[in-house]
């Protein structure tokens, strides 16, 4: 019997890891972007909520578009492409001034600042046999959160340098990011491509996708609380900015140093299963908010909630690759992605309606609504083992 172990994974996929943790240490832009709006280029709160929304629209369509486009064009140009013309676009932002100028860019970074992901999806799903998906797509998960905890460390740094320094670095590991896919990951798409018309409106047909895109956007809209509806909730709890602020690393130290030891174990069991489990772990960590009076409880809540999110972090890019059709994964990933940012972006609207009525009623309701997203995964897991287990070995040529 042969062992699969994350040595088993080719180089390629290492190449497109190691890409993927440079590009995220780098990411300095989008987390500070709304302080630069209102610090550095005077922007009141509508306004600099204006340009929020500009980057939140673009970035929703980013996953469709770049999910499209690795399907048609291939996963390599796609992924290269987006990171030059997100490195373009951070340039011209920080260059940019007045509030259309400002806003028209921030929609263009927003276009293309995603396109890694459903690329980056698909590639897993072409290069990594599916037995070994689970723990490759965790292993991406984590040098994502691994890149970005670095990335809150220097971007606050930087900022304290000027916006451009920010601005330069960001788009200079685009850049590096863009030229190690280049250079060391092959193209994997199949030879053939989709067939003509095949696109989106495949996966309006695929029920069971749209049954796991609706859990997804119930997940994305309780998970987003946490930069959104947290912050206000909190406050009017008395927890400051600092001790909120502490609470939230947290997050960022217990991804990093719990998911590589529970990675291999939970690629071994049923993705479907995982997931249900991890979204009702984020569940309970947000319903237990409700409870929440200081930051030592807070810390408490978010340490529930993400281990409830490294549960999730490799399971659901694994049911989606399996079920998408070897030529389509870029497109499922893209629909997938969108799903979820669909979900974040009612998250505040969902959160502040919620707000007024109470902890208990806010956090309560969220609670349901992740219990009501892990419920819906159990109901589709028979189907999504019934439809997986057929699913042929995929062909790929590397060139």
């Amino acid at each position: 019997m042969t062992v699969l172990t994350s040595r088993s994974l080719p180089r390629p996929f290492w190449m497109l890891w190691l890409g993927t943790v440079i590009n995220r240490t780098g990411a300095l832009v989008q987390p500070f972007l709304s302080v630069y709006l209102v610090q550095v280029q005077g922007f009141t709160l509508p306004q600099a909520g204006a340009v929020m929304t500009a980057f939140g629209l673009g970035s929703l369509l980013s996953h469709l578009l770049a999910g499209w486009l690795a399907d048609r064009l291939g996963r390599r140009l796609t992924l290269t492409g987006g990171m030059l013309a997100t490195s373009a676009a951070m340039v011209v932002l920080g260059a940019a001034s007045g509030l259309p100028a400002v806003a028209a860019t921030a929609f263009l970074l927003g276009l293309t600042i995603e396109f890694y992901r459903p690329a980056s999806q698909a590639m897993v799903a072409d290069l990594v046999p599916p037995a070994l998906r689970p723990r490759a797509y965790g292993l991406l998960f984590w040098g994502m959160n691994l890149g970005y905890s670095v990335a809150m460390v220097a971007g606050g740094r930087l900022a304290d340098h000027g916006a451009q320094a920010m601005f330069g670095v960001n788009a200079a590991v685009a850049v590096a990011f863009a030229a190690v896919v280049w250079r060391a990951v092959p193209e994997s798409r199949p030879e053939e491509g989709p067939p003509v018309g095949a696109g989106p409106r495949a996966v309006l047909r695929d029920r069971l996708m749209l049954a796991v895109c609706a859990a997804t956007a119930a997940y994305g809209a309780v998970y987003a609380q946490a930069f959104t509806t947290l912050p206000l909730a909190m406050a009017e709890q008395g927890v400051n900015r600092t001790q909120f602020g502490l609470a939230m690393a947290l997050n960022g130290v217990l991804i990093v140093a719990v998911q590589p030891l529970t990675g291999a174990w939970l690629a071994r069991r049923d993705p479907s299963r995982v997931l249900a489990t991890g979204t009702a772990v984020v569940a309970a960590g947000f319903a237990l908010t409700a409870f929440v009076h200081d930051a030592g409880g807070l810390a408490l809540t978010v340490a529930v909630w993400t281990v409830g999110e490294i549960v999730v972090g490799g399971a659901l890019p694994t049911i989606v690759a399996a079920l998408a059709p070897e030529d389509l994964q870029g497109t499922y990933a893209g629909v997938s992605g969108m799903s979820w940012a669909a979900g974040a972006a009612l998250a505040p609207v969902i959160g502040t309606a919620l707000l007024p009525l109470g902890p208990v009623v806010l956090w309560t309701g969220l609670g349901l609504l992740g219990t009501a997203s892990a419920l819906g995964v159990l109901l589709i897991a028979g189907p999504v083992r019934l439809r997986t287990s057929t699913t042929q070995p995929i062909k790929r040529t590397e060139r």
